[in-house]
């Protein structure tokens, strides 16, 4: 038996967003490779087209469509598009997302809004419009990027730990709701990841960025950051066949930092 059998997903239609970079593109990769049809979503065109590109040039099965998750109309326009070039959706990463390092006295509203609109807003419309084209195929699998943070408090980050907490239960609502159409919905919720939003942390809090690095590795079990790929094979097992029976979890995958 090929690996690729066991994870059931050669030729499944996949769906990534925020897949330019960082959790998003090692997801869309790790799925390529095990023989899906990857589409990646991003803001980022310029990103998106070639890291879309790159995958190709491997003879993997991708491409890339700009989308702001934000909007209605553009989540709208990937559903009629994907309906009209595929017919079907297997998977749906929503991963989109941005922090801002602010306590909620120093956060101004339109940083509020813009944390809670792409982490949180953007998986309701992504998912208002693609779950029944998932649907009409017979079903599928949803994963929602939360964190650590979605679970426990973090410190300066009051926008950010409210739309991963949202995330976390919004995913066991999905669940329940979708669970009759053969829909599994899961939440994967990395820790510390070295990923260019991580760097960024660093930046928003004025630090310098190794030093930032290695005290966001310190205290966890497994000693190490997070990669890319790390949280892209917590994605692949719940997209996968392996989790046939898995739905309105939450996968935390953080090398023990929560223990």
């Amino acid at each position: 038996m090929l690996t690729q059998d066991y994870f059931g997903l050669e030729n499944k239609v996949c769906v990534v967003t925020g897949g330019a970079s960082g959790i998003g593109l090692a997801t869309a990769t790790l799925l390529a490779e095990v023989g899906a049809k990857v589409i990646l979503l991003d803001i980022n065109a310029e990103n998106g087209e070639r890291a879309a590109s790159d995958l190709k040039n491997k003879e993997n099965q991708a491409e890339f469509v700009q989308c702001d998750v934000t909007k209605s109309s553009e989540c709208e326009k990937v559903r009629n598009y994907i309906e009209a070039s595929y017919g079907r959706i297997d998977v749906l990463f929503n991963n989109a997302g941005v922090i801002r390092r602010k306590t909620v006295v120093d956060l101004e509203e339109s940083d509020w809004d813009l944390v809670l609109d792409v982490s949180l807003k953007g998986i309701y419309l992504l998912s208002k419009y693609l779950i029944p084209l998932m649907a009409s195929g017979g079903g599928g699998s949803i994963i929602n990027t939360g964190s650590g943070w979605g679970i426990k408090g973090g410190d300066q980050a009051a926008a950010y730990c409210a739309a991963k907490a949202g995330v976390v239960n919004l995913t066991k609502a999905m669940a329940i709701d979708h669970g009759p159409q053969n829909i599994r919905v899961n939440c994967i919720c990395p820790g510390d990841t070295d990923t260019p939003l991580l760097r960024d942390e660093a930046k928003q809090l004025n630090l310098k960025e190794d030093a930032f690095l290695v005290s966001s590795a310190k205290g966890r079990p497994l000693e190490r950051l997070g990669t890319p790929r790390d949280i892209a094979k917590g994605v692949l097992f719940l997209a996968s066949d392996l989790s046939s029976w898995v739905t309105g979890t939450d996968l935390i995958v953080d090398g023990g930092g929560l223990a």
